[in-house]
């Protein structure tokens, strides 16, 4: 009597692509090189799933307010604040959330006042729109010459004159708070006293 066995097939393992389709055989006869590169890909996908979740956060998810006060928002309600959220990184506990809330305080607006430097042309108030002192130009803009008077008041009355000049080169005049003076075809008048 004979026996007939049947033909031994070789073992057949299945062999899975590794992570990412990388071709790295696992299971258990997996060389060590294999399951670094597994490792390595994982941690790297680990790592740019932190990262793109961070940024994400970072780019619209917080909502801060802030703004800038003027002296009439001060003066119609309360000022705006700001609110600061720090996250303290740790290795195995959550992290604690600190909040902080700022009272933003607008900077204060400097009043303006008259002027050290003017036109050649117009008539200004002593103390309102340009400050009193001695004052000086270069002299006419063009060739007609510089035309300039100190009044009592704005009238254009001739009594109301206090002093005027044509000049025709460089000059000086000293003003006086509450004096009105008019320049025509001058240069730029400086305070220079």
């Amino acid at each position: 009597m004979t026996f007939h066995q049947p033909p031994q097939q070789p073992e057949h393992r299945p062999q899975s692509a590794g992570p990412f389709g990388l071709g790295a055989p696992t299971g258990p006869a997996q060389p060590a090189h294999g399951r670094r590169r597994w490792l390595k890909y994982g941690t790297i996908a680990l790592v740019s799933l932190l990262i793109g979740v961070g940024v994400g956060i970072g780019a619209g998810g917080g909502s801060a307010e802030t703004g800038t006060a003027t002296a009439a928002d001060t003066k119609a309600g309360p000022r705006p604040t700001v609110t600061v959220t720090e996250t303290a990184e740790a290795e195995d506990e959550p992290a604690p959330t600190v909040t902080e809330t700022v009272t933003a305080k607008p900077k204060k607006s400097k009043k303006p006042g008259p002027a050290a430097s003017f036109s050649g042309e117009g008539e200004f108030v002593v103390g309102e729109d340009i400050k009193p002192g001695t004052y000086k130009t270069a002299g006419p803009e063009g060739g007609f010459g510089c035309y300039w008077e100190r009044a009592k008041n704005a009238s254009g009355e001739f009594d109301a004159i206090i002093a005027n000049n044509n000049l025709n080169g460089p000059g000086r005049v000293t003003l006086n708070r509450g004096e009105y003076f008019k320049t025509n075809r001058c240069q730029e008048w400086q305070k220079v006293g």
